[in-house]
């Protein structure tokens, strides 16, 4: 199956790329969060190799079975703790200004990374950290107060610059004209794989970091299952389809599904289509500045209520929250779930995907992404037009 890409006619031009975030913005965190630090009595945050500690630095650095930390404090130069051998690849990575100390590998780098704190200090510890990092820490420095930052690298992530904004704004244009592709490149015959494989060259093409960030694709039963079942599917006509995937840029997600009918469509899958559009643009409607979280995902629950699904986690109907939050990570605080009152705020940005699931025969997800502004809510990408036309 010839996987090359569809001619420039069926293809929209993107906008420019943004820039990437400036080294302005990774000093102004630094400067935000040792505010915080001060007003909470705090002498220093912890923040592991991962999303967060790309935040603050812009270094993209997995956490690994070796320690490596990006030690605020609350007043002075950030460090970051490494292994010696990683010093020039870490390094190259920094996006902003920090010291560098380093460990050896028969050294304790638990030791390394407290060392400049005496007794007493009060140390807040990125919730990311392994169990297994927490306790070295507690044994190599148990004079040392170490505990939960209590939302305080969550909260600040949560509210996304007009920066940020711009890199999901543009992750998401890559991802929905992809989804367009495949709509147009779907055929009877066509393996899962050769459609995620497709996914991902399209992906690369238009700009992304490394292709697909994730892929699903999902036909007919297998729709009912949210992450969907192992095995690789062949497309048949009049076959239900669904395809999940996403992008990064500059480390910022996208993440887009579609649900429609291929060939044939079938009048009960209509009717559950309608009901979830319905469902989604009730969530929608339903954020407004200072409203708790879960009156976003009560909303959507109401409507699947009124056409007898659910209730509450029950099948037929919704099964999981209704969104996530989004932006370093895929998934991330603020998250659209029952009891959650955190109160939405400018810049925050989610998805909203209240997928119905008719057990062991199939399941609708519709999912875009919106952000809060002072005057409501706005979509990163057009909602879905109907189940037989997408993409209008």
């Amino acid at each position: 199956m010839s996987l090359e890409p569809l001619s420039m006619s069926t293809t929209a031009p993107l906008p420019a790329s943004p820039a990437p975030i400036s080294s302005a913005a990774f000093i102004q965190r630094i400067r935000s969060v040792q505010v915080l630090l001060e007003k909470a009595g705090l002498d220093a945050l912890a923040v592991n190799a991962g999303n967060s500690m790309r935040y603050f630095t812009g270094v993209p650095w997995d956490a690994t079975e070796r320690l490596v930390t990006l030690i605020i404090p609350r007043t002075g130069t950030p460090v970051v703790v490494c292994p010696h051998f990683e010093t020039g690849s870490l390094k190259a990575c920094l996006r902003t200004d920090v010291e560098i100390a380093t460990w050896q590998e028969d050294e304790n780098p638990a030791l390394c990374a407290l060392e400049p704190y005496a007794a007493g200090a009060r140390i807040a510890l990125d919730p990311d950290f392994s169990f297994g990092f927490v306790t070295a820490m507690r044994k190599a420095r148990p004079d040392l107060v170490l505990e939960d930052d209590a939302g305080l690298i969550s909260n600040m992530r949560a509210c996304k610059s007009a920066e940020e904004i711009a890199l999901i704004t543009h992750a998401m244009a890559i991802t929905i004209q992809v989804h367009k592709e495949v709509y147009a490149f779907l055929k009877p015959g066509l393996l899962a794989s050769e459609i995620r494989r497709f996914i991902d060259t399209r992906h690369r093409a238009l700009g992304a970091d490394n292709g697909s960030y994730f892929c699903a694709v999902q036909f007919g039963h297998a729709t009912a299952y949210p992450h969907g079942i192992p095995g690789d599917q062949v497309l048949g006509e009049n076959d239900l389809v669904l395809i999940d995937t996403g992008c990064r840029l500059d480390g910022y997600h996208s993440d887009i599904t579609r649900t429609y009918a291929f060939g044939q469509p079938d009048p009960e899958q209509a009717r559950i289509w309608a009901i979830e559009k319905e469902a989604q643009y009730a969530a929608f409607n339903a954020a407004r500045i200072g409203a708790p979280c879960h009156v976003v995902d009560d909303a959507a629950r109401a409507v699947l209520e009124r056409h007898n699904l659910g209730p509450d986690y029950k099948l037929p109907g919704l099964p999981h929250r209704t969104g996530h939050g989004i932006g370093l990570s895929i998934h991330e605080a603020p998250y659209l779930v029952r009891g959650n009152t955190t109160p939405l705020k400018a810049g925050h940005c989610m998805s909203n995907e209240p997928m119905i699931v008719i057990p062991e025969t199939f399941g609708i997800r519709l999912e875009d992404h919106f952000y809060m502004t002072d005057d409501g809510p706005r979509w990163f990408t057009e909602p879905s037009h109907s189940f037989t036309a997408p993409f209008n």
